[in-house]
């Protein structure tokens, strides 16, 4: 329960330069026993405190800001192409080196907000009964299978290369990021996604939740059964 948060806040102090001694000073806070600390908490700690392992996701990391002085960091900047790039290189298993495929030839030429979208949408359907529980599941799913697969680069035809090693890298940490518990909070719970340039049938019938880049983001209506 408590690794999540601190994946969350080491992503964020990487970001902002913290010497490893301010890193764990923010972690000692953030997630030691409240009684322990009561009296020292200032309220945006006290707040995160109080979450439980399902808020973790929905923590929003400018809470943090302001502990250590620093008053100038806003939301804005999590979708930075310098904050990106202050990460460290990011690494993973294989449910990580799918999405950060995913993102690479879904979204490499979007904007971060936009790659970031887009793994929100792939993310939203792990969560979802309606697909597969892993990251290659949700991608994989019905390639091999004409007009079937989800994400066009899995059955176009064309050899998964990757040619651009910065582009692959950018997505790579945002990849790690999202996986480690960003704040989906930019498409709305959204599942689907499709490019200005195309029109689905089902784009009619899914709400739109936001439009990011090139890409319109819908999510799907949840179906109640009646007995």
């Amino acid at each position: 329960m408590m690794w999540s948060r601190v994946n969350l806040i080491a992503h964020w102090a990487r970001g902002k330069g913290f010497t490893m001694m301010r890193f764990f000073a923010v972690v000692a806070l953030v997630c030691a026993p409240k009684f322990a600390m009561a009296e020292l908490l200032q309220d945006p700690v006290q707040e995160i405190m109080s979450f439980s392992a399902e808020q973790t996701s929905k923590i929003d990391q400018t809470k943090l800001i302001g502990l250590f002085g620093s008053k100038n960091v806003k939301r804005k900047d999590i979708y930075s192409a310098d904050y990106i790039a202050a990460l460290p290189r990011a690494n993973g298993g294989k449910q990580w080196q799918c999405l950060s495929e995913a993102l690479y030839f879904e979204a490499r030429g979007e904007s971060i907000k936009g790659q970031v979208a887009v793994a929100e949408v792939i993310l939203n359907r792990v969560d979802s009964p309606a697909y597969p529980d892993s990251v290659c599941g949700v991608i994989n799913q019905g390639t091999g299978r004409k007009f079937a697969c989800q994400f066009t680069y899995t059955c176009d035809g064309r050899a998964e290369i990757i040619n651009e090693q910065s582009a692959y890298e950018r997505v790579a940490k945002i990849a790690r990021l999202v996986m480690d518990g960003l704040p989906r909070n930019l498409t709305k719970g959204a599942t689907h996604y499709h490019t200005t340039s195309v029109r689905p049938s089902w784009a009619r019938k899914f709400p739109k939740t936001a439009k990011i880049g090139s890409h319109v983001f819908y999510r799907q209506p949840i179906v109640v059964s009646s007995n």
